[in-house]
């Protein structure tokens, strides 16, 4: 039987700590969500691997180093609201409720948004269906947004969500090279800064706008 506690251990001693993410609520919270149970069943066992994890149709959980990176960035506070974009089977959610944040997740494959409501049962998150362009309005405005894919642009109606001096973490997507980025809300306009080398599929809705060339 594989002891999944002890393996996520391990990627908490061998993922996150090395990538300098030192906040005691991230690595505890880390360490006591199972992630496990927020993949599919046929790749439980690569559910702690240093990797992005497919859930299928261009969608991925976050490899747990960038998951933690970026909300060591984002320096969330117990009790801020946060919008979770494109949760997939809730594993972001998940820690996100750890850390103590209100979280509004949104999810439009209706296969993931069911996965995750058995996977999130008891806990206090609440899922949105809807398109992940267009995330969750009537729970905003959000303190903090954080998106589970990578994005080519930031779409208007999600930017529209943040609070004045709220942040928001991406993974910004240049051809093959991706950075994660955080972003500030400043006088109603988004003020990004490189964060860490990371990359993860473009989510539909989030891509450049393709210039059509004769």
């Amino acid at each position: 039987m594989i002891d999944f506690a002890e393996r996520r251990t391990v990627m908490v001693d061998t993922q996150v700590r090395p990538s300098d993410v030192t906040k005691f609520p991230i690595i505890e919270a880390m360490l006591s969500v199972p992630r496990e149970e927020f993949v599919p069943k046929a790749r439980r066992e690569a559910a702690y691997a240093g990797e992005n994890l497919e859930l299928g149709g261009g969608r991925v959980v976050l490899e747990p180093r960038t998951l933690a990176k970026l909300l060591d960035t984002l320096d969330i506070q117990p009790g801020e609201a946060v919008l979770d974009v494109a949760s997939g089977l809730g594993y972001s959610a998940a820690v996100l409720a750890a850390l103590g944040a209100e979280v509004t997740a949104v999810e439009s494959d209706p296969a993931l948004l069911e996965g995750a409501k058995k996977a999130l049962a008891g806990q206090s998150v609440a899922l949105v269906a809807g398109p992940l362009a267009a995330g969750a309005p009537a729970s905003g405005p959000y303190d903090v947004i954080t998106i589970e894919g990578a994005i080519e642009q930031l779409p208007e109606a999600i930017a529209a969500q943040l609070k004045e001096g709220g942040r928001i973490g991406a993974i910004f997507m240049e051809g093959a090279l991706g950075t994660a980025r955080v972003g500030h809300k400043i006088d109603g306009a988004i003020a990004w800064r490189f964060a860490f080398n990371a990359s993860a599929p473009v989510l539909s809705g989030f891509e450049k706008a393709r210039a059509f060339v004769l």
